[in-house]
């Protein structure tokens, strides 16, 4: 009967984790500890435990490599295709605003009625990271800084689907396919207006007060699409008066 005994605890060490991937605490891209560590911490056998994990990885939500395990892109087969299909495609960033206008305002009113403790703590650092950022004149780190708060405040909302199709738009962000962040910080005058919206939702969803956050949300996506929008213009102006001053390089004399 021990196999059986050992199959029932695999099932149940794998609805544990997989439990912890649903709600994002196990997060994608993570690497597990190391087998007898996390054996001992879940105080489970470590036969019991790679049957567990033998189970997630069949399932796609792990996958095992030489250096450990990880938790899986699982949303790779939807994201990467899609990211292939937005980069070929200039009117997607006016597109993913828009859906941000759909999400943004909501999410920031949930959150601020649904935070718990330990999300308030988790905004509170990354606002405090973002100051920080902000006082080193770094943009890079900036953006960076700007999307681990959108996340945490995803989270902050409690809505799990919320939660994973925003972390997959927020993995595309980072990477560059809707907009070149860095650009957007450079534009004059705009990072210290990201900077005063980002605090303002923060501190709203921190505070509870949720019409604030709300409406500081909205503010923010617009704010972000008229300057996306402005910067495209001045670069397609741009584009034009030099395909002018290098006429002549094509043109007989």
């Amino acid at each position: 009967m021990e196999p059986v005994r050992n199959k029932k605890l695999a099932e149940v060490i794998a609805g544990h984790l997989e439990r912890m991937i649903l709600e994002g605490a196990l997060r994608p891209g993570e690497r597990l500890a190391p087998e007898r560590e996390l054996s001992e911490r879940l105080e489970v056998s470590r036969p019991s435990l790679r049957d567990a994990l033998d189970l997630l990885v069949a399932q796609g939500l792990l996958r095992t490599e030489p250096s450990g395990t990880y938790v899986s892109d699982f949303l790779a087969p939807l994201t990467h295709p899609l990211a292939v299909l937005m980069q070929s495609n200039e009117e997607v960033t006016g597109d993913y605003l828009e859906y941000r206008m759909l999400v943004e305002g909501p999410t920031a009113r949930f959150a601020a009625t649904r935070a718990t403790d330990v999300d308030r703590k988790a905004i509170r650092e990354v606002l405090d990271a973002l100051a920080e950022a902000h006082a080193l004149e770094d943009p890079r780190l900036e953006a960076e800084c700007d999307a681990d708060l959108h996340m945490a405040i995803y989270e902050a909302a409690h809505n799990l689907v919320v939660m994973h199709v925003m972390r997959a738009f927020s993995d595309l962000l980072r990477s560059d396919v809707f907009y070149n962040r860095n650009r957007l910080y450079l534009s004059p005058g705009t990072r210290q207006e990201l900077f005063d919206q980002h605090i303002a939702i923060g501190e709203a969803v921190i505070a509870g007060h949720a019409e604030a956050a709300e409406e500081a949300a909205n503010r923010h996506i617009r704010f972000t699409a008229e300057t996306l929008h402005r910067l495209r213009d001045e670069e397609t102006r741009l584009g034009r008066a030099l395909r002018r001053f290098g006429r002549g390089d094509i043109v007989a004399k």
